[in-house]
């Protein structure tokens, strides 16, 4: 098969393991491209578009046979942004990854794999990526194993979005403590959305990291 693996950012964390994938794919016998813009997306039979932020046009879903997503919520439930980061806040620690096809309307194509992933509640974003990640290359591996097999299933049931995070997300309140807030401290990214509070006119941002992973920073 001809396979395209889209992230539509060069700086996205899931780079390195998109590589991985790609490796995998090579090592089965199909020609596999990574590329980091829509508009590098070759005519093949199935594209990955994996950790993508931005939609893709019609024109360049047209190039491929297939168009698949691995995206981190039970769909019809958690459609939208940041699925990952919401459940973790809302405290839950076994998540549902569902890997589907593209159509027009957001997160809501057929899906031919669901598969959940356990945490033990002690992650950080940067093993919680970590782990999803390898969950996303497994699946997107037996995908194309079972390419003929598999059967797309229609989503049923209720819906539910996530809206885009912003800023005031990452607001910790000065009257909890760290145990009732704990969920949402794994859930910080220290380089680009840390944490911060509020405390007598002044704004203090915060960092966390597990003391074996500390730099310094």
């Amino acid at each position: 098969m001809k396979i395209t693996i889209l992230t539509d950012s060069p700086k996205s964390w899931f780079i390195p393991f998109g590589r991985q994938l790609q490796e995998q794919l090579q090592s089965a016998g199909h020609e596999t491209d990574y590329v980091f813009s829509a508009a590098d997306v070759p005519p093949g039979d199935l594209c990955f578009l994996l950790s993508c932020v931005r939609l893709v046009p019609a024109s360049v879903l047209a190039l491929n046979k297939k168009n698949i997503v691995v995206h981190a919520s039970d769909l019809p439930q958690g459609k939208g942004f940041s699925p990952l980061q919401w459940q973790i806040a809302e405290g839950r620690n076994e998540i549902v990854l569902t890997l589907f096809e593209v159509v027009e309307a957001v997160d809501a194509g057929p899906y031919y794999l669901k598969e959940t992933m356990r945490f033990d509640g002690s992650e950080l974003l940067e093993e919680l990526h970590r782990k999803m990640a390898r969950a996303i290359i497994d699946l997107c591996v037996r995908f194309v194993a079972q390419y003929h097999e598999l059967q797309p299933i229609e989503q049923s049931g209720a819906e539910s979005f996530y809206r885009r995070r912003t800023a005031a997300d990452d607001e910790l309140d000065v009257n909890k403590t760290i145990a009732e807030q704990f969920d949402h401290l794994r859930i910080a990214n220290n380089d680009t959305y840390p944490l911060y509070f509020n405390y007598k006119g002044n704004k203090y941002i915060l960092k966390i990291y597990k003391a074996e992973d500390a730099t310094g920073k």
